[in-house]
C-alpha cells in the first residue's frame, strides 16, 4: 500500500513498540525507551541493528547511517550499512553529508580531510582541506593552494586557486591571480575576464558589479559591456520562476532590466512584482494597497486592490485581484472571467473553486463553465498571506455536508478525508497535519487521511513547529512535516 513516510513511522513504531524517526526510503531509527538505544528499523519492522549502549545513529539516506560511539571523552564516527557494516572505520571523526549528495562524503579527522564514497572507497586521499565546489566537483587545499578535482578524485588541472569557489550550473565567480573577477567553468577555464568588481552572477549572462570606493552597483553583460553605471544603491536578480528581470535600485526608485530585449525601464514605483505577460504588481507603503502596471511604468490596473497575484491554471496565466468584497481573475488581455459576485475559495493547477450565489463549484478556466460541488454546504476560507514562492496554490479544502459533517476535497473535488467528523482544524502556513474531532475528542490526521494519532485527546495547543496534545495528564507532541509526503511502499 503507498503510504508517507510520516505514516510509515506511526505504523513501525506500534509495530515495534519503540520510537521510530527520520524514516525514508524503506528505513528508519527506532528508539527504545527500556535499553535507551537506538536502532535501525526496516519498512518491514525488522531490528536489522541495535547501537551499543553509548551510541547513536544518524540517517544520511536509504541504507547509509552514521554510528556515533563514546568511548571515554572521545567520540568516534563510522559510515555503517543497515547491518551495521562499518563502510568507513570507526575513528575519531566528522563528517560532511550535505543533503543533495548520495555519492560522496567527506571525512575530517586528526586536521586532515578525504572524500569517499558511500562503499567506503577512498576518492582523494588525506589533504589539508577539501569543499564541495558544487554536485559533481571539489576544492582540494594543499600547501596553501587550491586545486579543482572532479568526483573520481581527478585532479582537472595545475591551476592554483586562491580560495574554494561554488559552481552553479557549471560556472563560479572567482578573484584570480591578478585579483580580477572572473567565470571559469568546470573544468576551472576561463570563460570571462572582467575589468570591473563582479560581486553576484545570479542574472547570468548579466553580472551585477560594486565600486570598491562609493560601494554603489551596476550592471554588465559577459562580454564586459556597461549596460548600467554604478550609481545603484541595491541590484536584485530573479532568483525564481521564470528570471526575465534585474530590479535596479536608486532613491526608493526601481529601473526593470528586461533580458528579452536588454533594455532598462525607469520606475516610478518603489516596489514591483513580476506577474505575467510583462505585468508588475506595484505596491504603495502608505496606502497598503496595490495595483498593476506595464513594463514602461504605465499604471493598467488602479492601485486600490488589498491583494494581487498571479496564478497559473489549466496552462495559461491568470492575475487574481481582491477589493473587499469584490474579486476578478483576469485573462491575459485583462479581462475579468468571473461573473460579478463570484468568490474564489482556492487555486488549484487545473481550476478554481469558487462560491456562486451560495453554491460550490469547480470553475473550469478553459470553458468558463461550472461544475457543482453536490453536498457541500460550507467550505472554510484560506487566508490568502499563504501564498509564497513556495505555496503557489491553495491547500485542500476542509468543508462541511448537508448533514453538518466535516471532510476535506481536493482542488477537483475528490474526497480525501471523508465527512465523518464534528470539526476538522487545518492551520495557516504549509502544515500536512490536521486536527479533528470526533464524539468531543481530537485526534491527529494528515491531508492523506492517515490517522497519526488516535482520536483520544482532550485538547491540543498549536505551537508553530509542534502539536501538543493532551490526556490525562499526559501530554503527547506531534511535529509538523511541512507538506513532506513523499510516497514508499511498505
Amino acid at each position: 500500500m503507498a503510504q508517507t513516510n510520516q505514516y510509515t513511522k506511526v505504523l513501525l513504531s506500534k509495530k515495534t513498540g519503540k520510537e521510530v524517526s527520520s524514516y525514508s526510503d524503506g528505513f528508519g531509527i527506532a528508539y527504545d525507551p527500556v535499553s535507551k538505544k537506538q536502532g535501525i528499523v526496516d519498512s518491514k519492522g525488522n531490528i536489522t541493528f541495535e547501537s551499543p549502549s553509548r551510541g547513536s545513529l544518524s540517517h544520511i539516506f536509504k541504507n547509509r547511517f552514521i554510528l556515533y560511539s563514546e568511548e571515554g571523552n572521545r567520540r568516534k564516527s563510522a559510515i555503517i550499512d543497515e547491518k551495521g557494516n562499518e563502510l568507513i572505520p570507526s575513528e575519531d571523526q566528522d563528517f560532511n553529508t550535505p543533503w543533495w549528495s548520495k555519492e560522496r562524503i567527506i571525512a575530517s579527522k586528526q586536521g586532515k580531510e578525504a572524500v569517499y564514497d558511500y562503499n567506503g572507497k577512498l576518492i582523494i586521499p588525506d589533504s589539508d582541506k577539501i569543499r564541495f565546489a558544487g554536485k559533481d566537483a571539489f576544492f582540494v587545499l594543499k600547501d596553501k593552494k587550491w586545486f579543482l578535482y572532479d568526483f573520481n578524485g581527478k585532479q582537472l588541472s595545475d591551476r592554483e586557486f586562491k580560495d574554494d569557489y561554488s559552481f552553479e550550473n557549471g560556472k563560479a565567480l572567482i578573484s584570480n591571480e591578478e585579483n580580477q573577477s572572473e567565470i571559469i567553468g568546470k573544468n576551472g577555464q576561463t570563460l570571462h575576464k572582467f575589468s570591473k568588481n563582479v560581486v553576484d552572477m545570479n542574472g547570468y549572462p548579466y553580472l551585477i558589479t560594486q565600486n570598491k570606493i562609493t560601494g554603489k552597483y551596476g550592471l554588465i553583460d559577459v562580454e564586459d559591456n556597461t549596460i548600467a553605471d554604478e550609481i545603484y544603491s541595491d541590484i536584485t536578480p530573479e532568483y525564481f520562476g521564470k528570471k526575465e528581470y534585474i530590479y535596479l535600485r536608486k532613491n526608493n526608485k526601481v529601473t526593470i532590466f528586461c533580458k528579452k530585449d536588454q533594455k532598462l525601464y525607469p520606475n516610478n514605483f518603489k516596489y514591483v512584482y513580476p506577474l505575467s505577460n510583462h505585468l508588475f504588481r506595484v505596491y504603495s507603503d502608505k496606502s497598503g494597497q496595490s495595483g498593476i502596471v506595464d513594463l514602461k511604468g504605465n499604471l493598467v490596473v488602479p492601485q486600490e486592490y488589498d491583494f494581487i497575484k498571479n496564478f497559473t491554471v489549466s496552462g495559461k496565466d491568470f492575475i487574481y485581484l481582491k477589493k473587499g468584497n469584490e474579486e476578478k481573475f483576469l485573462d491575459n488581455e485583462l479581462k475579468n472571467i468571473l461573473n460579478e459576485g463570484d468568490h474564489v475559495i482556492g487555486f488549484y493547477p487545473e481550476n478554481l473553486i469558487i462560491k456562486r450565489q451560495d453554491q460550490y463549484y469547480r470553475f473550469l478556466t478553459a470553458s468558463k463553465s461550472v461544475l457543482e460541488l453536490k453536498h457541500v454546504k460550507q467550505v472554510r476560507n484560506q487566508d490568502l498571506e499563504y501564498f509564497t514562492i513556495l505555496n503557489e496554490y491553495s491547500k485542500p479544502l476542509v468543508c462541511m455536508d448537508d448533514a453538518g459533517l466535516y471532510g476535506i476535497l481536493d482542488g477537483k473535488g475528490k474526497e480525501l478525508v471523508p465527512f465523518a467528523y464534528e470539526d476538522i482544524i487545518a492551520f495557516e502556513n504549509f502544515e500536512n497535519e490536521i486536527v479533528v474531532k470526533k464524539e468531543g475528542k481530537y485526534g491527529v490526521l494528515n491531508f492523506q487521511n492517515e490517522p497519526l494519532t488516535d482520536i483520544v485527546y482532550e485538547k491540543f495547543t498549536w505551537m508553530k513547529e509542534v502539536l501538543k496534545l493532551n490526556k490525562d495528564k499526559k501530554t503527547d507532541f506531534i511535529y509538523f512535516t511541512r507538506f513532506r509526503n513523499d510516497a514508499v511502499e511498505l
